[in-house]
């Protein structure tokens, strides 16, 4: 019988508190939206809020993948040991955590416009089926990137009351960075991912993984360009995405030989890309206004 303390600890772990890269790349392009939207520092209750349920939210997703994959997950060098799946912990507290988290994120949304609750529910399925995408469908990050960017709208929801076409370009491109760098994850897992019949961009890509990846960072700092366009920002916004083009580059050349060390360490530094994207936000719309 594990202790209170003990219980919660293993429920943190379920949740990835420990490896809070997941919450990060959440964050980054949620962040964008906020500030974006507000063309320059958001309310305080909504920075608080955002910030909050991108932890939430991500948690409550992490749970609910734990769940789907508790069977596969145990055929996988890297997630063997997961608390689901090494039987630390039972199926339906898994369950019973995503709802309690999914439910705290839903009170955080519940004082803003009707739109964002809309949202928000969007949001929460998102999340919660995404798992399910590896299964079926041939880039499952492609779905992921939408999930991860779907801050953005909500953003732009809660901020002005609508959702303008930047803030669906900048979830497009969320979307190709997130390809691109979950590609980079899935190149870890491809050798086991091909034995369990799983479905991942890596595998889909195939020889052309580097390329693809290469293609997808293109498309994201293309699309965020042509948002900096429409909204007419400068060199402080083009210098954070000249920094983010710079470690793209740099991924590129980890993953050149495509040792499973090199993509994951490329996957990790892709919160980089996201902090530079958003200090060139920062800088256009708090500094240099």
């Amino acid at each position: 019988m594990h202790t209170i303390m003990q219980r919660l600890y293993l429920y943190g772990r379920l949740v990835r508190l420990d490896k809070p890269i997941g919450i990060l790349l959440l964050l980054w392009p949620t962040l964008w939206g906020l500030f974006v939207a507000a063309q320059g520092f958001p309310s305080l209750k909504l920075l608080v809020i955002f910030v909050l349920g991108t932890v939430l939210m991500r948690s409550a997703g992490c749970a609910m993948n734990d769940y789907f994959d508790r069977d596969v997950d145990r055929h996988v060098k890297r997630t063997e040991q997961r608390v689901l799946t090494s039987g630390q912990i039972q199926p339906h507290e898994a369950l019973w955590v995503a709802a309690v988290l999914g439910l705290f994120s839903l009170a955080l949304v519940w004082s803003l416009n009707g739109l964002t609750l809309v949202l928000a529910v969007v949001a929460a399925v998102l999340a919660v089926t995404y798992p399910l995408f590896k299964r079926f469908f041939a880039i499952p990050q492609a779905y992921l990137g939408i999930a991860f960017g779907f801050g953005i709208p909500m953003g732009f929801a809660a901020t002005v009351g609508s959702v303008p076409v930047t803030a669906w370009l900048m979830l497009l491109a969320n979307i190709f960075w997130a390809i691109a760098y979950d590609t980079e994850y899935a190149m870890v897992d491809r050798d086991d991912d091909i034995r369990l019949g799983l479905k991942t961009s890596a595998i889909t890509f195939g020889k052309y993984d580097i390329f693809c990846v290469a293609l997808c960072y293109a498309c994201t700092l293309l699309l965020l360009g042509w948002v900096g366009h429409l909204l007419s920002y400068g060199w402080p916004y083009a210098l954070g995405l000249l920094a983010s083009a710079g470690l793209a580059a740099l991924h590129l050349f980890w993953i050149r030989h495509r040792t499973r060390e090199a993509c994951f360490r490329a996957f990790l530094h892709n919160t980089w890309i996201g902090f530079a994207v958003f200090c060139g936000i920062f800088a256009q719309t708090i500094i240099f206004f």
